[in-house]
Parts: structure tokens; C-alpha cells; sequence
């Protein structure tokens, strides 16, 4: 039985998450995403401090005076000239009062702290998934070998039918019903292996490594209620941590933070704007023409009152207190989705325990009943058949107990993950289950 026995050097739960974090698409793809999303934090602070443009331009500049000029200016001026006229300014703006922009800020802060949340629930979102996969391919290599001890426990059976009814000590039923038997338990053992090959390639496709050797489940590892063991706490836990609520509360403070953008977008603004330049040309041009060496500085303060938008700041306060409602709503709707999937992996765990003590009480009994059948079809009592049937009934418990298990491990991971605190250590706590 696969979860008898162990393996050097065994790679574990966690070893196989880690190496899904360097590999899986989506997760690299969330480490970029948290990435962009942390620079929206210093897009936001970037709306109140200062803006520093430069200008500067050139242009070719030809003249051609065709009329008289009055004798004052007639030696400022040549009949014709050409040359060159550049100019240079540096102007900046600091804004005084802008609570738009403030609001705006908030905004993009807070979009930088669903960037991070989100980034939390991809990771969640990969250790389910890579546990899932994990305990995929134990189960169904478990199925294997279940379906491969099956399948020679009744072609031995057949054999001895075979052998009997050619000495004349059986008769033909018992041998083609022996033959029926295996090849139903060959036909299944066809379509378990397809689906150990299917489990292997998810494994393989998660985390860029082949599923070999990875640890077997333990055999004397006892299950235990969550902790807390009362339902209350978790769904306390989940409310305030799941990724899922989280993201909610956050993207209802954008959309809050929106509609106070575009209220306080109609309020005025006032900038200090200072600038500072320089004119300059050469090629024998007149100073009256383009002028040369020519330097302005200045400062002042700038006011902005929207007076008309032609309806559309309304419209856009509208649409953002629609927005906030849905986000609202939205965030409901999370908080009894979590509830669901914490009341979800609490029974997970909680019946797990007692699922499991079940199968293997059933496990224990089966091995009994295969030893009694034995002995009775030792002394006549029992026929081939009877041992067959108790043989594949002990490699059903078998198997049940596997599954079990790894149902009852997975439900630990989906509570954990429901009340926002699933992380690498809680792969790692994995440990003790399986035999490394």
C-alpha cells in the first residue's frame, strides 16, 4: 500500500510550490502585475508635487521690408535680412489647492493596495493548485496499483478455475465468469492509467517538473478538527483576511474615491506657476524682428473655476455613485461567498476527521474478512470467488483511505485559504503527513 512506505530525498508539498512560483505563467504574471500595481502608489503622490517643463524651439526667419519706414526706425531696420530665432523656457507648477488631486492620489494608492491583494490571492490561488495536483497524482498512482493487484488477484483466479475445469474438478461457468472479471478489471485499469497520465502532466504543467518521487502519504498521522473547532471564529477570520473581501473593500474604496474625484473636480484650483526664458537670434536679423538676449522670468499664482462642462461633471458624479453602489453590493455578495467556502472547509476538516477513522475501522475489517474468507475457502467453506470478492473489497478500502486523506488534507488547505491565511508555511505544515 503506497501510503506505507517512504522515499529518500522525497519532494514534498511545499518544495513543488516553490518550484510552480518560478515556473507557471500566472504566477510570474502576478509578480508583474504587483509590480505595476506598486508604482500607481508613486503615480499618486506625483499629482501634488511639482511639474518642471522645458520648452525651447527654433525657426528659420527670412524678412523683406517693401515700403518706406519712418526715418527713426529706417536704420533699425534692414530692407532685407535673414537668420536665426531660438527661444528657451523652464516653467514650474506646484499646486496650491487642488482636492481633486487629492482624492486622486487616494485613489491610485489604493488601486497600489489591490495590486497587492490580488497578488496575495494568485499566490493562494497556486498552492491550491499545486496541492490539488500533488495529492492528484498520489491518489491516482494509488488507483494503479489498486487496479494492478486487482487485475493479478483474478488472473490467478482464472488460472485455477482454468486448471480445475481441465482435470475435470470444475466446470465452465466458473471459468468464463472468471474471464468476465478480468477483463472488466483490465478495461478499468486502462482508464485508471489514463488518468494517472492525465494527473502527472497537470502536476508537470503547474510546476515544470515530472511528478517523481514525490512523498507518499503517512500511514499513522491522525487527523485533527480545525482550530478553533467552532465555526464562529472562522468566518470572523475569513471576513477580515480572505483575499476575496479584501479585494472588494479595496475596489469600493476606488470607486468611493472616484466619485469624490469628479464631486470635487467642479471646485476651483489655484497653482503657483513660475517660469523663466530666453530669446535669442543670429544671422543679422533686426532686434525688432527677432530679438536677441532677451530674458523673462516670472511668478505668480494661477486660478481655475469650471464654470460649464456642458452637463458632464454631473453626469460623471452620477455614474461614480452608481459605481460605489455596485461595489457595495459586490462586497456583500463576497462576504457570503466567504462565509459559503469557510462553512465549506470546516466540514471539510471537521467530517474528514471522522471520515477517515471510518476507513480505516473499514480497512481493519476488510483485511479480517480476507483472512476468514481464506481459511474457509481452506477448509471448503468458501469458494475462489468468495476470496476474490474479499480481496477486492480490501483494495477498495485501500484505496478510500488514500483518497480520504488526501479529501481531508486539501479541505484543511480550501479553510485556510477561505479565511485569508494560507501561505507557504501552511504547505510546509504538509510535512508531517506525508512519509519524507
Amino acid at each position: 500500500m503506497s501510503l506505507q512506505g517512504g522515499a529518500a530525498s522525497a519532494m514534498d508539498v511545499a518544495e513543488a510550490y516553490r518550484l510552480a512560483l518560478a515556473h507557471e505563467p500566472t504566477s510570474l504574471g502576478a509578480n508583474q502585475a504587483l509590480l505595476a500595481g506598486r508604482e500607481m502608489a508613486v503615480q499618486g503622490d506625483a499629482l501634488l508635487k511639482p511639474r518642471v517643463n522645458l520648452q525651447a524651439g527654433v525657426s528659420r526667419i527670412h524678412h523683406s521690408q517693401g515700403g518706406e519706414l519712418p526715418p527713426q526706425i529706417a536704420g533699425l531696420l534692414a530692407s532685407s535680412s535673414s537668420g536665426t530665432s531660438s527661444q528657451v523656457s523652464v516653467q514650474l507648477v506646484q499646486p496650491l489647492y487642488n482636492r481633486a488631486a487629492h482624492a486622486g492620489r487616494e485613489q491610485l494608492r489604493e488601486q497600489s493596495v489591490l495590486a497587492q491583494v490580488r497578488f496575495d490571492a494568485a499566490r493562494q490561488d497556486l498552492a491550491l493548485r499545486v496541492a490539488k495536483d500533488y495529492f492528484g497524482v498520489l491518489v491516482a498512482e494509488e488507483a494503479v496499483r489498486v487496479a494492478e493487484a486487482e487485475l493479478a488477484a483474478v488472473r490467478r483466479q482464472r488460472d485455477r478455475a482454468q486448471a480445475r475445469f481441465d482435470v475435470g474438478q470444475g466446470n465452465i461457468t466458473d471459468v468464463r465468469e472468471a474471464q468476465a472479471r478480468m477483463d472488466a478489471v483490465t478495461t478499468k485499469q486502462v482508464a485508471i492509467q489514463a488518468t494517472l497520465d492525465l494527473r502527472r502532466e497537470e502536476f508537470r504543467e503547474t510546476t515544470g517538473a515530472a511528478p517523481a518521487g514525490l512523498a507518499p502519504l503517512a500511514a499513522k498521522v491522525q487527523p485533527r478538527p480545525p482550530e478553533p473547532a467552532a465555526l464562529g471564529p472562522w468566518h470572523a477570520r475569513g471576513e477580515s483576511r480572505s483575499t476575496l473581501v479584501l479585494a472588494k473593500q479595496s475596489e469600493m474604496e476606488i470607486a468611493r474615491s472616484e466619485m469624490g474625484k469628479h464631486h470635487l473636480g467642479s471646485r476651483p484650483t489655484l497653482d503657483l506657476v513660475a517660469s523663466y526664458g530666453g530669446k535669442y537670434q543670429s544671422g543679422g536679423l533686426s532686434p525688432l524682428v527677432a530679438p536677441d538676449g532677451d530674458r523673462t522670468g516670472s511668478i505668480g499664482l494661477m486660478l481655475n473655476v469650471p464654470l460649464y462642462a456642458g452637463g458632464a461633471i454631473n453626469s460623471r458624479q452620477r455614474e461614480a455613485a452608481a459605481r460605489l453602489g455596485q461595489a457595495e453590493q459586490e462586497l456583500a455578495a463576497a462576504r457570503r461567498e466567504v462565509r459559503l467556502k469557510v462553512q465549506e472547509g470546516y466540514l471539510a476538516v471537521t467530517t474528514g476527521v471522522s471520515r477517515v477513522a471510518a476507513q480505516e475501522q473499514a480497512l481493519v475489517s476488510a483485511r479480517s474478512a480476507l483472512e476468514a474468507t481464506t481459511r474457509g475457502r481452506d477448509v471448503g467453506t468458501r469458494t475462489e470467488l468468495d476470496v476474490l470478492d474479499a480481496q477486492q473489497r480490501l483494495y477498495s478500502a485501500e484505496l478510500d483511505l488514500v483518497q480520504g486523506r488526501a479529501d481531508y488534507l486539501l479541505g484543511r488547505l480550501r479553510l485556510s485559504a477561505a479565511a485569508g491565511e494560507l501561505d507557504e508555511s501552511s504547505l510546509r505544515a504538509l510535512g508531517t503527513w506525508l512519509a519524507l
